[in-house]
C-alpha cells in the first residue's frame, strides 16, 4: 500500500487474473458455444441449464463448492497436490480454476447466441467452396459472431475484476497471492480506511467503464466492417 492508499499490487494481482481467465476461457468457450449453437441432443437443455449455473447461485455457495472440491481432500486436489506439492486452494492457481468455471457463463452464452445467428445457408455455402473446419470458423463465423465474441470477453474480464465472493471462499485474503481489488476494498473497509477504500473503488469503478466503453465501440466497429463473410 502507498501513500495514496490505492493497492497497486491487488490491482496488478486482478488485471493479472483477469488476463488468464480470459486467455484460457474464450477459446474453449468458443468451441463449447459452437456445439450447442448447431447440436441437437438429448440433455442439451439440462447441459445448459448446468453451464449457467453460477448465473444464478450466490458467490459464495458456487465458491463453497469450488472450495469442497479443489481443497486437498477432493480427487482434484489431491492430485495437483501430489504433482506440484503446492495445494489448489488459497493459491493464484486455484483462483484461476475458481474464475474460469465462475465465468463459463458470462462468456459461452454471448457467443452462442451470436453463433446461432448465422443462417445456415452461409455455413453451407462455405462447405460447397471447399472450405475446413478451420477455414470456415476464422473467415465466416468468427466475423459474422465477433460482437458476440467481443461481449464474452468484456463480461468475462469486468466479472472477473469484480468477483468477490468466489475469491474470498477460494483464495482468501493473502497479499500479492489472491489478495484481489475487490477483497483489498473490503479488507479496508472491515478496518475503518474509508478513504482507502473509496479510491480503490473509484479507480476500479472508472477503468471498468473505460473497458466497457472501448470494447463496445471496439466491436461495433468490427463488426461493421465484417458484415459479410469472405468465401
Amino acid at each position: 500500500m502507498n501513500s495514496s492508499g490505492l493497492d497497486f499490487t491487488a490491482l496488478r494481482l486482478s488485471l493479472e487474473l483477469a488476463g488468464v481467465t480470459v486467455l484460457l476461457l474464450l477459446p474453449l468457450a468458443l468451441m463449447t458455444a459452437r456445439f450447442l449453437a448447431w447440436r441437437r441432443f438429448p440433455g442439451k437443455s439440462l447441459l445448459e441449464a448446468a453451464l449457467a449455473v453460477p448465473l444464478v447461485l450466490p458467490p459464495t455457495v458456487v465458491g463453497y463448492y469450488l472450495l469442497v472440491g479443489m481443497g486437498s481432500g477432493s480427487w482434484l486436489g489431491g492430485w495437483v497436490e501430489r504433482i506440484t506439492g503446492q495445494s489448489l486452494v488459497f493459491s493464484f492457481s486455484g483462483l484461476v480454476v475458481a474464475s474460469v468455471i465462475v465465468n463459463i457463463p458470462f462468456a459461452v452464452q454471448p457467443m452462442q447466441r451470436a453463433l446461432e445467428a448465422i443462417p445456415g445457408e452461409v455455413r453451407d455455402a462455405a462447405a460447397c467452396c471447399g472450405m475446413g473446419f478451420w477455414r470456415t470458423l476464422l473467415t465466416v463465423e468468427l466475423p459474422l459472431a465477433w460482437p458476440g465474441v467481443v461481449t464474452a470477453f468484456v463480461l468475462t474480464f469486468a466479472h472477473t475484476l469484480g468477483e468477490f465472493g468466489v475469491v474470498l471462499m477460494v483464495g482468501g485474503s493473502i497479499p500479492g497471492e489472491t489478495q484481489t481489488i475487490a477483497i483489498a476494498i473490503y479488507d479496508r473497509v472491515q478496518a475503518f480506511d474509508y478513504t482507502a477504500a473509496g479510491q480503490m473503488s473509484l479507480l476500479l469503478l472508472v477503468f471498468s467503464l473505460l473497458v466497457l466503453a472501448l470494447a463496445g465501440g471496439w466491436g461495433r466497429r468490427i463488426g461493421r466492417r465484417d458484415a459479410l463473410p469472405r468465401i
